[in-house]
C-alpha cells in the first residue's frame, strides 16, 4: 500500500511541475494592450471589473525584449487613446523560474512575478499578494444606425 502512495505523490508532482508555464514563453505574449478583469485581493475576496477605464499598454523596446515601459492609456469612443500620464519603465528578469517585471518611476521601483500569460489573458501577482487577471483589450463597437 506504502508502494501506491509513493507512486502516486511523485506522478502528482511530476503532472504539476510540467504544467508550469516556462517563463521564457511568457514574455512573447505580455507586450501589448490589457484590460483588468479582476484582482484577487485575499483568498476569499475577489473583485470584479465589468469594464476598465483604463488599458495598461507594454511595450518592450529593445531587442532582446528584456526592458520597456507599461503605460496606462484611457480609450476613447473613436478608438484612439488618451495617455493618462502614468508611465513606468520596466525590466523584466527570470528569477526562481518565474518572469519578474521590475518597475521604475522617479519616485519609486517595485516587481512584480508574471503567473501566467497568454495570447488572450494574463495575471500578475504584485508584493501584496494581490493577484491582477488581465483580458487582451479589444475596443468596443458601437453601432449605429445613421446613413450616410
Amino acid at each position: 500500500m506504502k508502494i501506491k502512495g509513493v507512486f502516486f505523490f511523485v506522478v502528482s508532482i511530476i503532472l504539476l511541475s510540467c504544467n508550469k508555464q516556462d517563463p521564457k514563453e511568457q514574455i512573447q505574449f505580455l507586450e501589448g494592450y490589457w484590460e483588468i478583469d479582476k484582482v484577487e485581493v485575499s483568498p476569499d475576496s475577489t473583485i470584479t471589473y465589468r469594464m476598465s477605464e483604463n488599458v495598461d499598454y507594454f511595450e518592450l523596446s529593445d531587442s532582446s525584449k528584456s526592458s520597456g515601459q507599461r503605460t496606462k492609456l484611457r480609450p476613447q469612443m473613436d478608438g484612439t487613446f488618451k495617455t493618462t500620464n502614468s508611465a513606468e519603465k520596466i525590466d523584466l528578469k527570470i528569477e526562481e523560474d518565474s518572469l519578474r517585471i521590475y518597475y521604475k518611476t522617479p519616485y519609486d521601483n517595485w516587481k512584480e512575478t508574471v503567473l501566467e500569460a497568454s495570447e488572450e489573458n494574463l495575471v500578475i501577482k504584485n508584493a501584496q499578494n494581490k493577484i491582477y487577471h488581465y483580458k487582451k483589450y479589444s475596443p468596443i463597437n458601437i453601432e449605429t444606425n445613421e446613413e450616410e
